[in-house]
């Protein structure tokens, strides 16, 4: 089974009622500059056009979420990167409406950070929510990256490099994500999962 493009398009980044677009275009300024990368060689590593990354330095545009892999990937950096703001602290707690929501443009797919962005990390965890006939394509991620999930409600069918698996609830799956993967929802309920990613590097915002 091949993977189809046809899901998500434009997301809204959200941390409750706040707009990230602004956090995410000076941060990906910092972290472009930081590795002296012009624009035009960002793009060639990226695959994303000049115009697009200059807009969302700018604030003026939103990547959709695939456009934010690419750009984090050939940055070397987990695209939460992309969205932080702020110091670690020695305990960190992630309230419910203070979450970093990536939401599809039409809303049927939404992943939601549950771990402050601060700090170096090789893991991330996040909850993953599609509704009935969700589509996530995934662009393969840095090298060495690996994802485990586990069904929480629903099901759901994961797509990997063209081989497809589905999942029930209370089912897990761990996989190579520095492959294409796909999330797919083929059923008449919401799917709720959770994932845990984790880096080959350490990475840091």
């Amino acid at each position: 089974m091949s993977a189809r493009r046809n899901s998500v398009r434009m997301p809204a980044l959200e941390r409750g009622d706040e707009d990230l677009t602004p956090v995410l275009g000076q941060n990906l300024r910092r972290m472009r500059t930081r590795r002296g990368l012009s624009l035009d060689r960002l793009a060639e590593l990226s695959g994303v056009s000049r115009a697009m990354i200059s807009q969302v330095e700018l604030g003026n545009s939103t990547p959709t979420i695939n456009v934010l892999w690419k750009i984090s990937s050939a940055l070397g950096i987990p695209f939460a990167a992309l969205i932080t703001e702020g110091k670690q602290e020695p305990v960190a707690v992630v309230r419910a409406e203070a979450s970093k929501i990536l939401t599809s443009h039409d809303g049927r797919f939404s992943s939601r950070a549950l771990f402050p962005f601060e700090g170096q990390r090789r893991v991330e965890f996040y909850e993953l929510r599609l509704l009935p006939g969700a589509v996530e394509n995934a662009d393969a991620h840095a090298p060495g990256t690996v994802e485990n999930l586990v069904v929480a409600a629903g099901a759901v069918e994961i797509e990997v490099d063209g081989r497809a698996v589905r999942l029930g609830a209370g089912d897990a799956v761990v996989f190579h994500a520095d492959l294409p993967h796909t999330y797919r929802n083929p059923e008449a309920d919401e799917a709720r999962l959770y994932l845990v990613m984790t880096y080959a590097e350490p990475v840091s915002s």
